[in-house]
């Protein structure tokens, strides 16, 4: 995983949690969480797994990518006391959230798992008190994300979830078990065409929301 950062002109500043449609000419057009913002560049974390990912990756200083946004609905940031809990590339949207969470005065806790320690390099950006899990034991606790949640949940009014979907399943049936999922927000992540809401390429049963329009921020009891 890497940060590309992209000169920002697009309108406004994005929530945490919303994305951008980044157009790599003549290769395709893909969904990317925002990482990092300020008034004059947009970061983007690149997992290259795919021919678009691996060809942002080699854009160079000075060449130019095409940016649509910012889409989705983002993370609510009103929280004294919040718990981020990410996996691979769900430190992302986490980023960013715990930046403006920390700039607002919330107590952060954050617990991120990846497959090893060369993947942490993303974490030097995050802010608040890190919980480190590796699955190779090389950095912090060995295993998943999933071995660093013998915590009290009740201690925190926000939990913020971005990661694999099975490792998010595991955190929605802990928030569960606390009664909490009205205070847990999660992150979805799909193939988004248009990322507008228009060609329902993205719809998930039974409402048929559209995640890059409802989501891709969604509540535990909405899910």
């Amino acid at each position: 995983m890497s940060v590309v950062f992209v000169e920002n002109n697009l309108e406004g500043k994005p929530q945490p949690g919303q994305f951008v449609m980044v157009w790599v000419y003549g290769v395709d057009e893909i969904p990317m969480a925002i990482s990092h913002f300020d008034t004059t560049r947009i970061g983007i974390t690149v997992n290259e797994v795919g021919e678009c990912t691996k060809a942002l990756r080699n854009v160079r200083e000075g060449e130019s990518i095409g940016l649509r946004g910012y889409f989705g609905k983002g993370f609510t940031t009103s929280a004294s006391k919040a718990l981020l809990i990410g996996g691979g590339v769900g430190i992302a949207p986490l980023t960013y959230l715990s930046n403006v969470l920390v700039r607002e005065g919330a107590e952060v806790v954050v617990c991120f798992g990846v497959k090893s320690g060369d993947e942490l390099t993303l974490v030097e950006d995050v802010k608040g008190r890190k919980m480190i899990a590796t699955e190779d034991g090389s950095q912090g606790v060995k295993g998943t994300v999933i071995h660093l949640l013998d915590l009290d949940f009740e201690k925190f009014d926000r939990i913020y979830c971005c990661g694999p979907e099975k490792m998010m399943f595991e955190v929605f049936k802990r928030v569960c078990e606390y009664g909490m999922l009205e205070k847990c927000e999660f992150s979805l992540h799909r193939y988004f065409k248009c990322g507008m809401g228009v060609c329902g390429s993205c719809c998930i049963d039974p409402h048929g929301w559209r995640v890059c329009k409802e989501g891709p921020i969604f509540r535990g009891d909405e899910l």
